[in-house]
């Protein structure tokens, strides 16, 4: 490891994801309806274990917000958390298996638009889901995605009931937490050194604690109280870690739903990991290409062991790697080390993270969500064509206003069309001089070019000459054959002198 870069860049991004990953791991093991530890310690497993074994120099896993629905069903389904976990031991063991079955290479198969689309679906949502943090209004949890949400509100109904509870104390924290950020982060105070080697988002949290801190010495009314700060749980000194600790319950092998729910959280994250990980390696500085496989059983290994300790499932997150990545980290250390931060601050420093407001880290994460939707983006992508712009938004849509993987899934389909249509276009063509006219079929064609073929030939008028070019084709389909045979009989009535070049019709 070069010690020189860890300083100055690997250990100030670590410490940002620390940031950013501490309420979201809260946040989603209180959604999912498990211990709030089994949050904290899929995120220490995410960053040390899957960070070690991982390809990616900048990708970060943790519990990821598309598995909540799915792993508060399954602790209800099988009447157990110790049997839940269980599950995601198995569902580890089968990352391993699909890991060393070559299966990451379905991740080479997002489209780029589809990707960007995402990655800018997850910043709007990021925004919108941390105004009412960021207003005091903490009814939600933190990492929520979803758009309908449990409680019957919506992502935007949410946003105006969060109006009815403004607290002033909340919204100067996060105002300020954003303004610091931004100054912190400009190329004026960068040419510091400083600035560069302490990352503006630990600035906005020892903002955030020191106001509060006078507003409860000088300004009352403005104090953020206790259920508006971090809450992390605490061991006794008795009981130590052991109270956090819990084990799988091996005894419910003979049930079947074990198994269902292992398959479906090892397919899920997989998938979720998958677009994560190409995502990162988009948006990663130095254009490395992540081993899909090698992924798969990283993030296998992860949930082997996270399971043998009471944790939820991981996945590669984009939140926290796109925090990783605008902070500058180039290598795994920064992955590894928040990790180890985030262990260390709740095994040692539990007292000083309940002082952090959740309004706080409510305008680290709108900051972190702005860099990954900024409008330069959209014009972007508006200038590559449509082909590329609507797949884009209908990502950015349907991620909003669905999930994650339905929401890709559309974008996807949108794509499939466009790279049809051009390809449709593009394998039959049509020349003509005077009255001799060419039709050539510029590379392989199927039974999906028989529109495409059909039209080209209802433009040749009668009384010419055609030449039906194959040459450029390894593969004609037997419907094309069967047309251009159909064709040459009709072509006789219309005295059209047909001619077939490189195209068997025996």
């Amino acid at each position: 490891m070069n010690f020189k870069n860890f300083w100055s860049t690997d250990l100030r991004s670590s410490v940002v994801v620390f940031l950013v990953a501490l309420p979201l791991c809260l946040g989603i093991a209180l959604a999912s309806g498990a211990p709030l530890f089994s949050g904290l310690l899929a995120g220490i497993v995410g960053g040390i274990v899957v960070g070690s074994l991982s390809g990616s120099s900048v990708s970060v896993s943790g519990p990821a917000a598309g598995l909540t629905t799915i792993v508060a069903a399954a602790i209800l389904d099988l009447g157990s958390f110790e049997a839940f976990l269980f599950s995601v031991a198995l569902a580890g063991i089968i990352q391993i298996i699909l890991g060393f079955a070559k299966a990451g290479a379905i991740g080479h198969f997002f489209p780029v638009s589809v990707i960007k689309g995402m990655l800018a679906a997850i910043g709007l949502i990021l925004i919108l889901k941390q105004i009412p943090h960021a207003v005091g209004y903490d009814a939600d949890f933190e990492g929520d995605e979803s758009f309908f949400q449990p409680d019957g509100r919506n992502t935007f109904s949410e946003i105006l009931q969060a109006w009815d509870f403004l607290s002033p104390g909340a919204v100067t924290v996060s105002l300020l937490s954003i303004l610091l950020m931004i100054t912190w982060d400009s190329q004026r105070l960068q040419r510091f050194k400083f600035f560069r080697l302490v990352p503006s988002a630990l600035g906005a949290v020892m903002l955030g604690v020191s106001l509060n801190a006078l507003f409860n010495y000088a300004l009352p009314y403005f104090v953020i109280d206790g259920k508006h700060l971090v809450t992390v749980p605490v061991a006794t000194e008795t009981s130590g870690l052991s109270t956090f600790i819990t084990f799988p319950d091996f005894s419910f092998w003979r049930d079947p739903k074990i198994y269902i729910t292992a398959v479906t959280i090892a397919i899920v994250a997989s998938l979720e990991t998958l677009l994560s990980i190409e995502a990162c390696d988009k948006m990663d500085r130095s254009h490395s290409i992540t081993p899909l496989d090698r992924e798969l059983k990283a993030q296998g290994a992860g949930n082997f062991i996270s399971g043998l300790l009471g944790g939820l499932p991981v996945t590669s997150v984009i939140v926290r790697s796109s925090a990783n990545i605008n902070s500058g980290a180039r290598t795994r250390a920064s992955t590894i080390s928040h990790g180890i931060i985030l262990m260390l601050s709740v095994l040692l420093f539990p007292g000083l993270l309940k002082m952090i407001p959740l309004s706080c880290l409510a305008g680290i994460l709108i900051i972190v969500g702005f860099k990954l939707t900024k409008p330069t983006l959209f014009k972007e992508m508006y200038r590559r064509g449509m082909a590329q712009f609507l797949p884009f938004v209908v990502t950015i849509i349907a991620v909003v206003f669905t999930d994650l993987l339905k929401g890709v899934f559309m974008g996807i389909l949108v794509a499939i069309y466009f790279i049809l249509k051009t390809n449709f276009q593009k394998a039959v063509i049509i020349v003509s001089s005077e009255e001799n006219f060419m039709i050539r079929f510029t590379k392989d064609v199927s039974f999906l070019h028989k529109n495409a073929l059909r039209k080209a030939l209802e433009k040749i008028p009668d009384d010419t000459r055609l030449l039906i070019d194959g040459s450029k084709a390894q593969f004609i389909d037997e419907d094309i054959k069967e047309m251009v045979v159909d064709f040459t009989e009709t072509a006789k009535s219309k005295n059209i002198d047909v001619e077939l070049k490189n195209i068997d019709i025996n």
